[in-house]
């Protein structure tokens, strides 16, 4: 509810300049597996989508090292926060999820709809913590749905508002991400629109929108999706096995 907007500060974090040149290579070199792209239709950094074949092999997929270099340990990046609405899973979760979107990005979407829920058995078994960090690399729209998801936390429903955001596993048009249309769809899941409006543009909706989108650009996360799972990146919109086989690896270790 609104009430949960009285949250403590998180605590800060650093990462150091090695540890990002390695994400970023990473991150090129998946980049350039992948085959595919889109540039965000913004003045921003060219940013791209991988996606994956659900037949592919993941093994191929999902590289999780470069040749002659050591993978960089990104547990620092989890806030592991017990206020942080935009969350699932218990925040002492053995293992966390750490997942950098935007919602005009359709791999997203499509990771959300067939990905997501497995992912949500596992924390609600208290196997995983979910970390929601919206990063909006395709613009005004894309912040606009980000502060409209946000606003819908405070109300206690971050999840549905953001399936809601991804019908079908889709993304909506940019006309329906605008501030009447998400205001509207707030309506018809019974919040409080007049709390609600008002808080997409508090102070405090101001100060997460960009600490979440500092968080993805810093570590490199141009290319959304993109992961952080038990400390180690994740690119792409990789097959469902992929996340399972590397969660229960974590757990493992």
């Amino acid at each position: 509810m609104s009430s949960q907007s009285a949250r403590r500060p998180a605590r800060s974090w650093v990462v150091p300049v090695a540890v990002l040149a390695v994400l970023a290579l990473l991150i090129a070199l998946v980049l350039n597996l992948s085959g595919g792209s889109r540039e965000p239709d913004t003045g921003a950094a060219p940013a791209a989508q991988s996606e994956s074949s659900a037949t592919e092999d993941p093994s191929d997929a999902a590289p999780t090292e470069v040749q002659g270099a050591v993978q960089p340990d990104l547990t620092d990046l989890e806030r592991r926060d017990e206020g942080d609405v935009l969350t699932a899973g218990p925040v002492d979760a053995p293992v966390a999820l750490v997942i950098f979107s935007d919602y005009q990005c359709p791999y997203c979407a499509r990771w959300s709809e067939e990905t997501l829920p497995v992912m949500m058995e596992r924390a609600e078994a208290g196997d995983l913590r979910i970390e929601w960090r919206d990063v909006n690399i395709f613009g005004e729209a894309s912040e606009r749905a980000s502060r409209a998801s946000y606003a819908a936390a405070l109300q206690g429903s971050f999840w549905d508002y953001h399936d809601a955001l991804y019908p079908d596993g889709v993304t909506r048009s940019e006309s329906k991400l605008s501030q009447e249309s998400l205001v509207s769809l707030a309506d018809e899941m019974g919040l409080d629109t007049e709390q609600f409006a008002a808080d997409m543009h508090s102070p405090e909706t101001d100060e997460e929108i960009a600490r979440n989108a500092k968080l993805g650009l810093d570590i490199g996360a141009y290319s959304t999706p993109a992961f952080i799972l038990g400390g180690q990146p994740i690119v792409g919109a990789q097959p469902t096995q992929v996340f399972v086989d590397a969660l229960d690896t974590a757990l493992a270790s």
